[in-house]
């Protein structure tokens, strides 16, 4: 268990206990961090809130990452809960219009093209920036996205969020560079199929979990908890020289030709 005794770290995108967010951040909690979350909208409120008591979390707040002035004040109520500093941040946040995980991505209209890309990509740039200063205060930090193969190859039904993968995918080869000098370190995690409360609204997604099943090297899905595990590795001075970097946790799925 990687040691996070005296951390405090920031969670955006915990849904519910099924969450790949919450995952990492039980592996958190469990190390000794101290936890900040948050939530958009009334629905998941008292589910995150609930969550968040289990791990003596001292700070939840509502946020929209489409929103400058949201995420401005999110960061100022961390930095004044956490004395101006912040190790970990955690970006599990994506989203794409349902009507475009199905059909053709040839027939994805602009604005919600613009949607997926601002909510699932331009998102973790807004928040590296917003941490800048408190992970510089704290002598370095540490970053975490999500990721998918789906941004590298074309995944039946993934369409526009694949595209919004890819812009992922290079914002954190990026923003490693920028932030380096400043020991914060930007990484990401590509995990296979898991059964989240978004994967629900991918067409298909039984098929996806089927196949990676049928083709992977190890011949077995993953779970939250395979991705909690190695994002808590990325997250933890263990990973101290690692940044700028993908990690795979699929079962060897991406490996594999065919």
């Amino acid at each position: 268990m990687p040691d996070f005794q005296g951390k405090k770290g920031l969670v955006l995108g915990v849904a519910n206990r099924r969450s790949i967010a919450w995952a990492i951040a039980q592996r958190l909690a469990e190390g000794g961090a101290e936890l900040a979350f948050t939530y958009q909208g009334e629905r998941i409120e008292k589910g995150v809130r609930d969550l968040a008591e289990s791990v003596e979390s001292p700070l939840v707040s509502e946020c929209d990452v489409r929103s400058d002035e949201s995420l401005d004040a999110l960061f100022r109520q961390v930095g004044e809960q956490f004395d101006g500093k912040l190790d970990l941040l955690v970006h599990s946040v994506a989203f794409a219009d349902a009507r475009d995980l199905e059909g053709r991505f040839t027939d994805t209209p602009r604005d919600r093209f613009w949607l997926a890309l601002d909510v699932s990509a331009y998102s973790l740039v807004a928040c590296a920036r917003a941490a800048e200063p408190l992970m510089e205060a704290a002598g370095g930090g540490s970053i975490l996205t999500m990721t998918y193969l789906g941004g590298e190859r074309a995944v039946p039904h993934y369409n526009v969020m694949g595209v919004a993968k890819a812009t992922l995918d290079s914002s954190v080869k990026y923003l490693a560079s920028d932030l380096g000098q400043k020991n914060i370190r930007v990484n990401a995690v590509s995990a296979g199929p898991v059964r989240t409360l978004a994967a629900r609204s991918i067409a298909g997604f039984p098929t996806m979990e089927s196949i990676v099943e049928e083709r992977a090297p190890l011949r077995r899905n993953i779970e939250a908890a395979d991705v909690g595990g190695a994002g808590a590795y990325l997250l933890s001075d263990d990973a101290a020289s690692v940044t700028g970097t993908t990690l795979y946790v699929d079962a060897g799925y991406h490996a594999m030709g065919m």
